[in-house]
């Protein structure tokens, strides 16, 4: 077998050649004319797809006539060369990180005062009531923990542990992830350990073993709770992960193998914010192939638990006969060692689904082919296409390879996926159909040996016409989750949802449509396995060309967003396959006027300032905001006091005493209120991820009642949260602080959790408002262009839900350029959809001002209130005095809408009771 060395050395030559043939070919491209230039990268890019293919093909055919042992030596070469080759961009991000960091540290000079007010919040964390509340954290986030659990494998018994001993390996046992990092972030100090959770449940972990990892270098390190600290560490590469595993001798192995013959093997990551992962980092490491080859070797039945809020490949599950059982547990906050152990020896049965699908390869993804750093020609900003159009996730793979037997090679786990300890029966009724909703009824009967949960899930398939609107294959209607059942035991679940979700966006109708034909609802176990199948006839096509709930008239907005792409279409996957863009992408004058809009000062009269009415704040509770006292109240401010209570946005507003208006405090995060600036002493819960798994409406409440109750309790005014972005790919570095690849998963999750916050007195910011789905250039004012179809549909989806099934107070924008419109300023997105078709009345804060592309003139016009600006709020504040002093009827009432927007919002705060 070869070496590291040697492997090493075989791959970087390889790398070498490639190179090579690349920089050769790109001087055959320059001296092309620009036509045969467009046509031979287009051949390129066929070719390539075809060799990738076929690369795929041969190892294939390879591996079935290779031995276990030469399929691994093979895998070790691949993997070893992609590390090498992939290595000169991680380490070049890693060194712009590095300066990223050193120049933040010297920029922070200037802006000492903004840096001292936002470190000058205190909250009341030390009080009885402080206390009260985070201890009463700790039973919410274990309920979550438990059932977000997600049971992968269990084959011959081996869950639940009938024994009471086991030999935990790999250095990441000692450290489970238990969140992410960065302001979605939380630090595990405190935390339950696995070891401690083991022995709670009353399981005799192998203490010898335990010792010889010690002795190797495994220590238990709760890391840095700042989210700056998380952000530098994750750009800068600071998790070493497993190392080889030399310290597991022979005697160690033999003294395990005398010890039990059940093993534990922890595996996992954890994204941050700024960062996000590579195919890569996704896999196992050489070090971590090697340590289940060393255990596997000596133990006969092996458990392995995935701790990663993204989606890993999990391939290798299959490829060792002694893996018996497999358990995901995400990134699952506090309790999520002590629900483990619960799980494993079966005093909780596991109850947990899979929210995402999970692919033997995550670059059979067709978002993968354009993620990442591609930039302009002719301007200095990045772009990211995409193309895929609504064929994210499930959406893709159930239609790409519907009744293909090619799905089974292709996807591992299922969206939706999930087993249990016991068995159940679903037995659902004949649906009811109505023109405004269908409902099923579902009885389920735990049919097994056990008390336990079952998840109910109803699709809807819609009929497809060649050539006509984009459809998934199938897409999620409904769920519903039994109460704890025991054996024997029956309940009956309903399961409804509006007719007119089956129906598609139609960007030439600017409506949405239910198209005639034959469509079918499924109860079903997963995305991929129906238990029993109904059908149904719509008669007709039926336009929805107004909102449901608001009566506004729909319309298509986003061609600049469309742009003039090719998106994916189910009509011809070959030739409308995503590719990456090629290094000689122009903006257009068109695009570029986007990017750089001219603000022309409107025509008509000033708002009135600094009159005298005789009203306080307290004066306009309960008012309506087309009230006439709002505009006497908002005659009496001034233009100073106006642009700092729209500039001074991060974590604590402006204050106006002599109107008694007080400054409120608002905090990041979603996995529990998170200071960045300010020491505070908070409960912790688990990622969103995991509390999407569990599939449990009243759990995700429970958690936004629960953090309400701690945010009272510390004085803190606005909590930012949730977030409801896409998993679009499994690279992404905050998937774990998202909640799904679904956009009603993870609306119906979102919106329980703003519920279970806004019932309980704290109003909340559903974010990253829009299409920040990757952190590579997010910071930068990326452009993103999509299709309006997958805005509709996808990326808008979940927030649409949550401002009508919660009336969430609060949105913050992404730093997402849509198109080459910065979302704080974009009009069409707050004014015309969030606010005009959806009816939001809250208020809009954007996210930490970074760049100048995060224009508070533009964000004024466009619907933006507050400005999250931490460093400089004073300089955004000069600025949109001075805009409002050179266009007073454009620039200033803008400013005056967005002032009353945050007065409103500090009305429905504690600050009022």
């Amino acid at each position: 077998m070869a070496t590291r060395k040697e492997l090493r050395a075989g791959a970087r030559a390889r790398v070498a050649e490639e190179k090579a043939a690349k920089r050769a070919r790109r001087t055959e491209l320059k001296a092309m004319s620009p036509e045969e230039r467009r046509t031979a990268k287009a051949a390129d890019r066929t070719a390539a797809r075809a060799a990738k293919k076929q690369a795929k093909a041969d190892r294939k055919a390879a591996g079935a006539s290779m031995t276990r042992a030469e399929r691994r030596a093979m895998k070790r070469r691949e993997r070893t060369y992609r590390r090498v080759k992939n290595r000169p961009r991680r380490l070049i991000g890693w060194g712009i990180a590095a300066v990223a960091v050193v120049g933040i540290v010297a920029l922070i000079a200037p802006y000492a005062a903004g840096i001292g007010r936002v470190t000058s919040i205190t909250f009341t964390d030390d009080t009885a009531a402080a206390a009260a509340a985070r201890d009463a954290a700790v039973p919410v986030a274990e309920a979550v923990s438990d059932e977000g659990i997600v049971l992968l494998e269990n084959g011959g018994g081996v869950l639940p542990l009938a024994g009471g001993a086991v030999n935990v390996f790999s250095f990441a046992s000692f450290n489970l992830r238990l969140g992410g990092g960065g302001s979605g972030g939380a630090a595990g100090e405190g935390a339950p350990t696995l070891y401690e959770a083991l022995e709670a449940q009353g399981v005799d972990y192998n203490h010898d073993l335990y010792a010889a990892m010690e002795d190797a270098g495994a220590k238990h390190e709760t890391g840095s709770s700042n989210a700056f600290v998380q952000i530098a560490g994750a750009l800068l590469g600071g998790d070493e992960g497993e190392p080889a595993p030399d310290y597991l001798t022979d005697d160690v192995m033999a003294q395990a193998a005398d010890f039990s013959d059940t093993a534990l093997v922890v595996f996992g990551n954890s994204g941050s914010e700024g960062s996000d992962f590579t195919a890569e980092t996704l896999r196992l490491s050489a070090a971590q192939t090697a340590l289940l080859d060393t255990v596997t070797a000596s133990i006969p039945n092996v458990v392995v638990i995935i701790n990663s809020g993204n989606q890993m490949e999990l391939g290798f599950l299959e490829e060792y006969p002694e893996i018996k059982a497999a358990v995901w547990m995400g990134t699952p906050g506090p309790q999520g060692a002590v629900s483990l152990a619960k799980v494993l020896t079966g005093e909780v049965n596991p109850s947990g689904r899979l929210t995402d699908t999970y692919a033997y390869d995550v670059e059979t993804a067709p978002a993968t082919e354009n993620l990442g750093n591609h930039s302009y020609e002719n301007v200095g900003r990045a772009f990211l296409d995409y193309e895929e159009g609504i064929y994210v996730g499930y959406r893709y793979y159930e239609t790409r390879y519907e009744d293909d037997e090619a799905y089974d090679e292709i996807v591992q786990y299922p969206f939706g996926y999930g087993l249990s300890y016991t068995t159940f029966e679903q037995d659902p009724a004949q649906p009811v159909i109505g023109d405004e909703e269908i409902s099923v009824d579902v009885t389920v009967t735990n049919t097994g040996d056990v008390a336990g949960k079952e998840v109910v899930q109803v699709y809807f398939s819609a009929p497809y016409i060649d050539g006509g609107i984009e459809k998934s294959a199938i897409e999620l209607a409904g769920y519903a989750k039994t109460s704890l059942l025991e054996p024997g035991a029956s309940e009956t679940l309903t399961v409804a949802f509006a007719t007119r979700d089956m129906s598609s966006w139609s960007t030439e109708a600017g409506a949405y449509v239910l198209e005639g034909g034959a469509y079918r609802i499924a109860v079903s176990s997963d995305v991929h396995s129906p238990l029993v199948t109904f059908e149904t006839e719509i008669a007709e096509d039926v336009v929805y060309d107004t909102d449901e709930v608001t009566g506004a008239a729909l319309e298509s907005r986003f061609d600049y967003v469309e742009s003039d792409l090719t998106y994916l279409s189910r009509d011809d996957w070959g030739n409308t396959y995503p590719t990456a863009p090629g290094d000689d992408t122009v903006a257009s004058e068109g695009l570029l006027a986007l990017m750089d809009p001219e603000v022309v000062p409107a025509s008509g009269d000033a708002p009135t300032y600094g009159a005298d009415n005789g009203l306080m704040l307290e004066d306009l509770k309960g008012l309506d905001a087309d009230d006439p006292r709002w505009d006497d109240f908002l005659d009496q401010l001034t233009l100073d006091e106006q642009a700092d209570l729209f500039s001074y946005g991060a974590y604590l507003t402006a204050s106006v005493d002599r109107l008694g208006i007080p400054s409120i405090t608002m905090l990041d995060s979603p996995a529990g209120l998170n200071s960045l600036f300010s020491p505070l002493d908070s409960a912790f819960y688990p990622s969103e991820i995991v509390i999407a798994s569990t599939w449990n409406d009243e759990l995700a409440y429970a958690v936004g009642e629960s953090v309400a109750t701690e945010a009272t309790a510390y004085g803190i005014d606005v909590w930012y949260a949730p977030g409801m972005n896409l998993h679009r790919t499994a690279m992404g570095g905050r998937d774990f602080e998202y909640f799904s690849e679904d956009p009603l998963l993870s609306g119906t999750m979102g919106a329980a959790m703003v519920a279970g916050a806004e019932q309980n007195g704290v109003p909340t910011t559903m974010k990253h408002f829009v299409l920040n789905d990757q952190e590579v250039n997010a910071r930068s004012g990326i452009n993103v262009f999509a299709s309006e179809q997958a805005l509709r549909e996808l990326y808008l989806r979940p927030f649409e839900i949550t401002v009508k099934q919660a009336q969430v107070s609060g949105a913050m924008s992404s730093f997402i350029n849509i198109g080459g419109v910065w979302a704080g300023g974009d009009e069409q997105l707050l004014q015309e959809v969030l606010r005009g078709e959806w009816g939001f009345e809250g208020f809009v804060t954007t996210d930490a001002v970074l760049g100048g592309w995060m224009d508070p003139v533009q964000a004024a016009l466009g619907g933006n209130d507050l400005m999250l600006s931490a460093l400089n709020p004073s300089g955004t504040a000069s600025a949109i005095k001075s805009a409002a002093e050179d266009d007073p009827a454009g620039v200033g009432s803008a400013l005056r809408d967005r002032v009353q927007a945050v007065l409103l919002t500090v009305l429905q705060t504690n600050s009022f009771d």
